[in-house]
């Protein structure tokens, strides 16, 4: 390349012909295929063409570029494109640059620069009048456009380390997001509800699976905002309204068409949701319709599209089955593909091993380790409730499954982190037992102990029975026997551990004529018999084993320092050793188990298993005490935004501290639950009258008042609230879920929104 550009040196780029600079690129490519050298010709590329990325030499003249980034706009002609390049490369809106590079696949077909070179600087491209649709359509991807809107929100937020303004747009058909590269604020007031006119280069948002979500503007200054006519009012003038009577302003206007869509059937539960896949694509359909229909059976299906937590759906839609009968095999997947979200809502099969199995009232989960992290294979329960429930297919825990289902997923982009997933199980067919469990399990090592005690014990016997002191020693080993009989059981049983563990000191202590026995857990207690005068002992001790990780602990033993050693010492010990940590190792994985099916992993509160449990017997004990209760629903506003800018990570922190500050607005008796991604629930037991309930949902609500400091950042969080209180609200489990979730989408709704939590929502390049 630079001998390429040392042959013109001393000669202005911007006088050098562009067909012999795009001859000379193409000499660098020799024998490899030719690259393209208009906007069109990548434009006309399929995915497939660009996923071989063909290279390319082409003239542009640059619509959008920020600092610190490395995106860059460019347009030709009637043609945009995004380029990939190095962020230290300084360039301006209106520089003729040659760009050489290779085509990579995204959204739509993007350009990895290798080289940019600055060949002049003129005048911008003339912007094109866009509406909503148009920008929906893909018409002026990449490309400057003019729009015309009313500005919601207008805010100065932190991205790639400077600060730029984002703006939300309404115009005649929906929400454009609007990024302008300037950290001006001074103007941001003036512009609330004024009606303007945006000239930008257009982008689209988009998911895992490059289905467009969205659209977008990158504006290169605060100058390319042009108000046409300013807010009557200014929104700090406005009148104060009551809280309880917001509503009275709210007015919704939606003119979005019914579609039609086909494919094949791939998931139905009636009067819920029907999963429709074709090809490469598939589609969540909400729906009330009820009518039996065969998964595997091909269907039309209209409703209305929107997006629902950044997914494409479509609502309300109605079904029509044809006599078509095609099932879709499903594709056998890896954990790691999963989480990238290009499978969300596909027919998938992937292997894993059973942890645990948990059976509720709405569902039966299965909990799946692969590559070392956990995911729920969920069968949900076909509208039976109560005793008429089919049995659930047990598996037994550890051995290897495949489960057949559809991918859900908790985020729809998923560009900088992996993304948590269950598989939706269309019925207990979709499980397959790929291996049973390995011998190596408690039961099996139990059973192990066992034989090899009852050996010893035979082989004594036998012995015993020649001499009065065998005999002595048979009755002495039967005692033993027993004794170990007990431990097992109590193992499997419910007594504590600390008594399971006394229990085997005095078996060892048993075994050596009284010798002093006691057991150090590790982290833990110290239990058996310790003498004081250790010093003066012949100390004998043995690690407890664990079948992964540091030992689990001691045993030891203490002999008189004149007394011999003897084989049976060591044996002792050993054996006592190996009881103690299936006892350890059980008890804990029993606990783990029982902790994990109640309680949520990252905040260290109740589940919404854990929540159900207890609401049902909340229920029953206000029935029968004619009393009353609250349950109040919480979801935070914006959560999403957190997760966009900081990372989950930020975005976990952020939770936990959520959580802690809601713990300290309650009770002692009132209990706090976590219902999944940014939804919780608290139950308010003991109240008189839904004054007391309303007063400590007001405190959740105030709590978020004080900013959250979380990793260095300062996060300004609200949450929006609805409270139902039994029996006057409801008086079963699903109606006053139902209807707390109703009042909390009331509140929701209706709340006056403003500019409240810094957070970069940028999703929507092109690539």
């Amino acid at each position: 390349m630079k001998k390429l550009f040392a042959k013109f040196a001393g000669f202005p780029l911007a006088f050098i012909p562009l067909p012999a600079i795009l001859i000379c690129a193409s000499a660098l490519w020799a024998g490899a295929p030719a690259p393209l050298t208009t906007l069109r010709a990548i434009h006309a590329l399929s995915h497939a063409e660009a996923g071989m990325e063909p290279p390319a030499a082409f003239e542009a003249t640059v619509t959008y570029r920020a600092a610190n980034e490395t995106s860059l706009f460019v347009e030709d002609g009637d043609a945009g494109i995004y380029v990939w390049a190095k962020a230290n490369l300084k360039l301006a809106p209106g520089d003729r640059v040659l760009i050489q590079g290779r085509v990579q696949d995204s959204f739509r077909p993007i350009v990895h620069a290798d080289n940019v070179t600055v060949l002049r600087h003129g005048a911008l491209p003339q912007p094109v009048p866009a509406t909503f649709d148009e920008l929906m359509r893909d018409q002026y991807d990449c490309m400057r456009v003019a729009v015309h809107a009313v500005v919601h929100s207008a805010d100065r937020i932190s991205s790639s380390g400077h600060y730029i303004v984002h703006l939300y747009l309404h115009a005649d058909g929906g929400t454009i997001d609007t990024w302008v590269n300037s950290s001006d604020s001074s103007a941001l007031q003036e512009l609330l509800d004024a009606e303007v006119v945006v000239t930008g280069t257009a982008g689209a948002k988009f998911d895992g699976k490059m289905q467009q979500v969205g659209v977008g503007l990158s504006v290169p200054s605060i100058a390319d905002v042009r108000i046409l006519k300013r807010a009557g009012i200014s929104a700090w003038s406005l009148p104060v309204t009551q809280m309880d009577k917001i509503l009275s302003g709210f007015h919704v206007t939606n003119s979005t068409p019914r579609i039609r869509v086909q494919g094949t059937i791939t998931y139905y539960q009636p009067g819920s949701a029907l999963v429709l896949q074709s090809g490469a694509k598939s589609l969540w359909i909400m729906t009330h319709f009820e009518e039996p229909v065969r998964v595997g059976s091909q269907a039309s299906v209209t409703g209305f599209p929107d997006l629902h937590d950044g997914f494409l759906i479509l609502n309300d839609g109605e079904i029509q089955e044809r006599p078509v009968y095609a099932p879709i095999p499903p594709r056998p997947v890896t954990r790691r593909q999963l989480t990238s979200s290009k499978d969300v809502f596909d027919l998938v099969s992937i292997e894993g091993q059973v942890v645990m199995e948990v059976r509720q009232s709405a569902q039966d989960e299965y909990v799946l380790v692969s590559d070392g992290q956990l995911f729920s294979a969920i069968y949900r329960h076909p509208g039976i409730e109560g005793l008429n429930l089919p049995p659930m297919k047990q598996i037994p825990l550890g051995a290897r499954i495949r489960v057949t289902g559809i991918c859900i997923l908790e985020d729809s982009n998923p560009f900088d982190h992996e993304v948590p997933f269950d598989i939706l199980l269309r019925s207990f067919d979709d499980i397959a037992v790929v291996a049973r469990p390995s011998l190596l399990t408690v039961r099996n090592l139990t059973f192990a102990v066992g034989l090899l005690l009852f050996i010893v014990f035979a082989v004594g016997a036998r012995s015993w029975s020649i001499e009065r002191r065998a005999r002595q020693q048979t009755a002495a080993l039967a005692s033993i026997e027993r004794r170990r009989s007990r431990i097992l059981e109590d193992i499997n049983g419910t007594r504590p551990l600390a008594e399971i563990i006394e229990q085997i000191t005095e078996l060892v202590s048993f075994r050596l004529k009284g010798a002093p026995c006691w057991c150090q857990i590790a982290g833990g207690a110290l239990l058996g018999n310790c003498p004081k005068n250790l010093p003066a002992l012949r100390i004998l001790r043995q690690e407890i084993p664990a079948r992964s990780g540091p030992p689990l602990g001691e045993i030891f033993a203490a002999f008189n320092p004149q007394a011999k050693f003897h084989s049976i010492e060591s044996e002792s010990i050993s054996v006592a050793a190996a009881l103690a940590a299936l006892a350890i190792e059980t008890r804990r994985l029993y606990s783990d188990l029982v902790r994990r099916s109640e309680f949520d992993l990252l905040t260290d509160i109740h589940n919404r298993f854990s929540l159900e449990k207890h609401l049902d017997a909340l229920i029953e004990e206000a029935r029968r005490n004619a009393g009353i209760f609250g349950l109040i629903y919480i979801d935070l506003d914006e959560f999403k935004q957190v997760n966009d800018v900081y990372g989950h990570r930020v975005g976990d922190l952020y939770l936990q501290e959520v959580a802690m500050r809601m713990k300290r607005q309650l009770r002692s008796h009132d209990m706090l639950a976590r219902l999944g991604g940014d939804e919780f629930a608290v139950l308010v037991s003991m109240v008189r009258s839904r004054a007391v309930a309303e007063e400590i949902a007001h405190r959740l609500e105030l709590c978020f008042d004080e900013p959250f400091p979380v990793e260095g950042y300062v996060l300004h969080g609200s949450a929006s609230v609805g409270l139902a209180i039994y029996p006057e609200d409801g008086s079963t489990r699903d109606s006053l879920l139902s209807a707390s979730d109703a009042a909390m989408y009331v509140s929701k709704h209706t709340k006056h929104t403003s500019g409240r939590l810094p957070a970069d929502q940028r999703g929507f390049d092109s690539h």
